[in-house]
């Protein structure tokens, strides 16, 4: 495989980029997953999984939010860390990058405090999606998790975050590298009945 059709590797994780699960990770909480990467640094790594939605409304949980969030408008599950807290991705309005409560990650991506007035982002803020805990890794963790292929680390755009349907994120994400990474993105579900 040429080096242009190869995922990244574990040099290349930064904020903004996706990890995609290997066909080979079975942990139960990230089989399957696409993981927006939102912090590394020498300490370990936080992200989001993007495409587990839940069935709870944000409204029932977060009231007026709700009528801010994406379809569908309901929480995500971030990830198997702290699953009673939230964390709020947001695409922040042309010029919104410096508003109340907005934390600029990359680009026009960056993270929203939901303790900020609702009526302080009016206007602010593009799209958000929320999600209920985290993924998180310990100093050189995830880099040794790529390292031995259980991920594929791929740039992300930012549409990535925020789709209706999260259920095929996974695949359409692979189906859009370069090469023979692409292929992955036609594997059944279980080889074995092929």
């Amino acid at each position: 495989m040429s080096s242009a059709a190869s995922p990244l590797g574990p040099a290349d994780l930064a904020p903004g980029r996706l990890l995609l699960a290997t066909p080979g990770l079975l942990d139960p909480n990230f089989a399957d997953t696409v993981v927006l990467l939102l912090d590394v640094n020498d300490d370990g790594a936080l992200g989001v999984v993007l495409n587990r939605p839940t069935a709870l409304p944000v409204s029932a949980v977060l009231g007026e939010w709700g009528d801010v969030v994406e379809e569908p408008e309901v929480l995500f599950q971030g990830g198997p860390v702290s699953t009673d807290g939230a964390l709020a991705v947001a695409l922040a309005a042309p010029g919104g990058e410096h508003a109340a409560g907005f934390q600029r990650l990359w680009g026009r991506v960056g993270l929203l405090d939901l303790d900020t007035p609702h009526e302080l982002v009016a206007g602010t803020v593009d799209r958000l999606r929320i999600f209920a805990g985290y993924a998180g890794w310990g100093a050189g963790q995830l880099e040794a998790e790529v390292a031995e292929g259980t991920w594929y680390v791929v740039p992300g755009e930012p549409d990535d975050a925020f789709g209706e349907e999260a259920g095929g994120l996974w695949r359409r994400v692979l189906r859009r590298q370069p090469g023979d990474l692409a292929f992955h993105a036609t594997r059944p579900a279980d080889p074995d009945l092929n």
